[in-house]
């Protein structure tokens, strides 16, 4: 198993990993406020914590629907997460030209389940040598995987993080099929599981899409239960009904400390 690191937190040595924050940067004092709250449960709970959060969602349903503060702004409020709080961060990228700038502040670079099939976005962010972070296509059979892994091998870098999201079955639906976990793992890199975008509905609420939040938490217990995750990915918000992007995905910053317990006990159990 290749272990990958990022800042102060390793994938693939047999520790539990955690990626959460929001889906999307809302405003500086909001984001900054729940990532100080994720760190100081993080380091409590004595767990492995990536800060996540995007500065834009390119690919919201609706024309009309918040995309984030931008580039410039948002990697400025990354960055303070990073030097207020000591936080290895993450966050998407959705054109090539993004990748360099990104890379200046981000720990791990990732490529959007929608995108990554796309090989001049993969060799950009494998180019700047950061970690990336491979989302997998609604679209795609996890072994289908092995070619967009071979486009960031191909720069150099191994530095690679394969991340389940759930395969779209019907319409407005995605389905969370556990045995892609151990497909993945197959590969030879940590693989992680995004326990809330496995229960989107994807265009499910009209103008934008729906989700079953509630069932995340289990399906986490699953996937942890396979013994091929290394890594839960969850976006939390410390009021989901307000959130400006996934607010029926997310889960309550007030939840997450019973979940974290609850995962980690079970990889202990299956490690």
């Amino acid at each position: 198993m290749q272990k990958v690191k990022a800042g102060d937190v390793t994938f693939g040595n047999g520790k539990l990993a955690f990626i959460a924050g929001p889906c999307v940067i809302e405003s500086r004092e909001g984001c900054l406020d729940l990532a100080g709250r994720l760190v100081r449960l993080a380091r409590r709970m004595k767990v492995p914590l990536v800060f996540k959060a995007s500065f834009d969602k390119a690919n919201r349903t609706s024309v009309d629907s918040y995309r984030g503060p931008g580039l410039k702004e948002g990697l400025a409020v990354l960055a303070e997460v990073k030097r207020r709080y000591g936080v290895p961060v993450l966050t998407d990228i959705h054109e090539p030209c993004q990748a360099e700038p990104v890379a200046e502040v981000a720990d791990i670079l990732q490529i959007p389940a929608f995108l990554c099939r796309q090989t001049d976005l993969l060799v950009a962010a494998a180019r700047t040598g950061r970690v990336v972070n491979i989302k997998k296509g609604q679209f795609l059979a996890p072994e289908d995987m092995a070619h967009a892994i071979a486009k960031i091998e191909h720069c150099g870098n191994r530095k690679i993080i394969l991340t389940e999201r759930g395969a779209s079955f019907g319409y407005h639906n995605l389905v969370a099929d556990m045995r892609s976990l151990l497909i993945l793992r197959e590969f030879g890199y940590p693989v992680v599981f995004d326990a809330t975008h496995s229960v989107q509905r994807p265009g499910g609420d009209g103008k934008s899409s729906g989700g079953d939040g509630r069932w995340a938490p289990a399906l986490a217990r699953a996937a942890v239960a396979t013994g091929a995750c290394d890594g839960v990915f969850m976006e939390t918000h410390v009021n989901p009904v307000e959130a400006l992007s996934d607010k029926a995905n997310a889960i309550a910053f007030r939840d997450l400390p019973e979940v974290w317990r609850v995962l980690r006990e079970i990889h202990d159990v299956v490690g």
